[in-house]
């Protein structure tokens, strides 16, 4: 166990009662620590929302972790050496983001596709803890989940850590479940970091940081939330669009 170990445990032991409670939102798992009634929820397990393993996914979705193929090293033509520039234009401004290739070259890679190839355009950031996260990049307004690539390999063990203001993947509790939804930390989470190479402490995969529009991220963490769609909590009461994503 190291330091950073013993802090985070450290702390959760005098800030925290957790209770791990099992959601089911659209027919997807989320684990959720509960902090004692004065806290808000704080560590939720970063879901995609995506439906169960048992159930059919839209027409050319990604499949279960154990039948998809998982995007390799050989699938990654981007050069490890170039940081990407992305805006991000959202209805409430734009957020500029840098992706480093050097440190998750296939992330950025797949992050990228989807980008260029018009994914993100109209979708929402569907998923708002203030102090946690936002989280976005797979529904519409109207809470239609769009169908997605293959699963990604999880890249969290690349000494990016989810600090304040970096974009890292969202997934299923199967570490290597991501495919198209980010969210963007508004904490240092450092329990979200890369731990160990299993379903515990795989961690979340960080590959950017916002550079510019840090203003825009405390405005989207400031809305209102409550139910929406599928998702019993957590959801923007008022639409928090993403219009498009552009790489420069």
């Amino acid at each position: 166990m190291d330091q950073n170990d013993v802090l985070v445990g450290l702390l959760l032991a005098a800030t925290m009662i957790t209770v791990l409670i099992t959601n089911t939102w659209n027919g997807s798992q989320s684990v959720v620590a509960v902090r004692s009634s004065t806290a808000q929820i704080l560590n939720q397990t970063l879901n995609q929302n995506q439906k169960s393993a048992d159930q059919p996914e839209p027409v050319n979705a990604s499949q279960t972790a154990s039948s998809t193929t998982k995007m390799t090293k050989q699938d990654n033509s981007m050069s490890n050496s170039d940081i990407v520039n992305i805006t991000m234009t959202t209805s409430l401004g734009d957020i500029k983001l840098e992706l480093y290739a050097d440190k998750a070259p296939l992330t950025v890679a797949n992050f990228v596709s989807y980008a260029e190839e018009g994914f993100y355009n109209d979708t929402i950031f569907h998923r708002v803890i203030d102090g946690f996260m936002i989280q976005g990049g797979g529904f519409t307004a109207d809470f239609s989940q769009k169908p997605t690539k293959d699963h990604l390999q999880n890249e969290a063990d690349n000494g990016l850590k989810n600090d304040k203001g970096t974009i890292a993947m969202a997934r299923t509790p199967d570490p290597h479940s991501a495919t198209a939804q980010f969210f963007i930390n508004i904490s240092d989470n450092d329990f979200l970091n890369f731990r160990s190479a299993d379903s515990n402490g795989y961690g979340y995969a960080v590959f950017g940081k916002v550079v510019d529009g840090l203003d825009v991220v405390k405005a989207i963490q400031s809305v209102a939330t409550g139910s929406g769609g599928p998702m019993p909590t957590d959801v923007p009461q008022e639409t928090v669009a993403i219009t498009a994503v552009t790489v420069n």
